[in-house]
């Protein structure tokens, strides 16, 4: 028996989408198709950045794979740069309240509810607490106080990306007997939440990735400035034998999106890499701030 052959890994990833709605369909089939095909070859939806994302192990072969696409399957695409899933995240506690009262001429609106944000440490997630007593807020209304909460959650405050690493604590509200409802103490709820983030010193959160680069060694030190030079960190260099490093980093996933085309300018095609992620950390200030603005001519 031999062993069964090990295909590398992709490295290089693209968003593709079709330029018309009804070739929606035609490109799942095409993709799948070329799945089958091309082992190296790989493709998934990513949901929460509402993209289709395609990898490969280099732009040309992703761009002779679309080329296949278009003639075998008839499906006109246009590829970008996937976007970075970010995170937000606060640094200290606050409280806020939450108001949602509309009066008309039948039944009205009322919600208000108060809310305290705390920092949970990294990767910690999110916690919802009731501290209600007394009745200040009916008891059938609490889910409804948490379900708005996690709707601001996802939503985010700072660039539009969700919220983590926080404990949302209800500790106070007020009701009206007739014109309270799910919906009010909802959009109540999620008004306190973004109040209070809005306080606790907001901040971005960036995905870190697990780096190996394997390179001849005579184009060891100019990897290392490249990894440098995007925001990367050396964790250690090994020798794989007298001709051979691996070096070992971890650097901002922003950076990495188009590092199969760096690498190869940088050794003429003689290094390869792979890539895993690490941890989530807090975007410099200067590069949160251009994340921020970006995201909001976007939603603009």
């Amino acid at each position: 028996m031999l062993p069964p052959l090990t295909y590398p890994e992709p490295v290089y990833q693209l968003a593709i989408a079709p330029k018309s709605r009804e070739d929606e369909e035609k490109l799942t089939m095409g993709l799948n198709r070329l799945t089958e095909e091309d082992p190296s070859f790989r493709w998934w939806r990513d949901n929460e950045m509402k993209q289709t994302i395609m990898a490969g192990m280099g732009d040309l072969h992703l761009e002779v794979t679309m080329e296949r696409l278009k003639r075998k399957f008839g499906v006109d695409v246009e590829l970008s740069t996937p976007k970075v899933p970010y995170r937000e995240t606060i640094r200290r506690s606050a409280s806020a309240e939450g108001k949602y009262i509309r009066q008309t001429g039948g039944h009205g609106q009322y919600g208000v509810v108060y809310l305290t944000v705390e920092p949970l440490e990294r990767g910690a997630g999110y916690e919802f607490v009731n501290k209600i007593v007394g009745g200040a807020i009916p008891r059938q209304y609490i889910p409804s106080v948490e379900k708005g909460v996690q709707k601001a959650l996802s939503e985010g405050v700072l660039a539009g990306y969700p919220v983590v690493d926080v404990r949302v604590t209800l500790y106070d509200g007020k009701y009206h007997e007739v014109d309270s409802s799910d919906l009010a103490f909802q959009i109540a709820a999620a008004i306190a939440f973004k109040n209070a983030v809005q306080q606790s010193d907001p901040v971005l959160l960036e995905p870190i990735m697990n780096v190996v680069v394997t390179v001849p060694k005579m184009y060891t030190g100019d990897v290392i400035g490249g990894l440098n030079s995007k925001r990367g960190r050396i964790i250690g260099i090994e020798s794989e034998s007298p001709l051979i490093d691996r070096i070992i980093a971890q650097v901002p996933m922003a950076e990495m999106l188009k590092y199969a085309i760096d690498l190869r300018s940088i050794t003429g095609g003689r290094g390869s890499f792979t890539m895993s992620f690490s941890h989530y950390e807090e975007v410099p200030p200067h590069i949160a701030q251009q994340i921020i603005e970006s995201s909001r001519k976007e939603e603009g």
